[in-house]
């Protein structure tokens, strides 16, 4: 599979299985998952059917780990990224001191007033370094790289998850938490 067209089916995927299974009539449980030979069966991609193998190779090779098989592959969900209620069943865990989230230049006032809100999401992402964060801040524009003190958040009761492809997710980052 060539990379445009890997980079093209990857999208249509976090579109489908994150946000709009019902564009191709998908049904997924209520933790994200959904059945393989269904999710090919109702996926066209530019008119070309998703094969297995193809699907395999987006799963291993995705450099943001998004997508994950159950133990036969037999079924297929988004590791973290939703906008439709999905349980993820993940357990709080202790972050790091510090955590990285990745934004806009844009965006940097209405952050440090405002705190980093989760939007249509089910949590606010942030990163276990910088270089991730960096790459997450490019797709939105001049990255900027803010630190959010995980630590104290954690101390203050704040609750932690890691998603199985290493982000870090929160319900809300208070502005207080937050260091240019």
């Amino acid at each position: 599979m060539n990379e445009q067209h890997k980079k093209k089916t990857s999208k249509f995927l976090s579109y489908v299985l994150r946000h709009h299974p019902e564009l191709i009539g998908l049904d997924l449980d209520q933790n994200g998952w959904a059945n393989v030979d269904e999710l090919i069966k109702k996926s066209t991609n530019d008119t070309q059917g998703l094969t297995f193998e193809e699907l395999c190779e987006i799963v291993e090779t995705n450099d943001k780990k998004r997508f994950v098989f159950n133990e036969d592959k037999t079924r297929i969900r988004a590791n973290q990224g939703h906008s439709i209620a999905i349980d993820l069943n993940l357990k709080p865990q202790q972050p790091p001191e510090f955590l990285y989230h990745g934004t806009a230049q844009a965006n940097v006032d209405s952050i440090l007033e405002n705190g980093i809100e989760k939007r249509s999401r089910q949590h606010v992402h942030l990163s276990l370094d910088k270089e991730t964060a960096t790459k997450v801040g490019m797709r939105h524009g001049k990255p900027i790289i803010l630190t959010i003190l995980s630590g104290k958040m954690h101390q203050d009761r704040n609750l932690f998850y890691l998603s199985e492809n290493g982000v870090w997710l929160t319900d809300f980052v208070d502005a207080k938490y937050i260091s240019k």
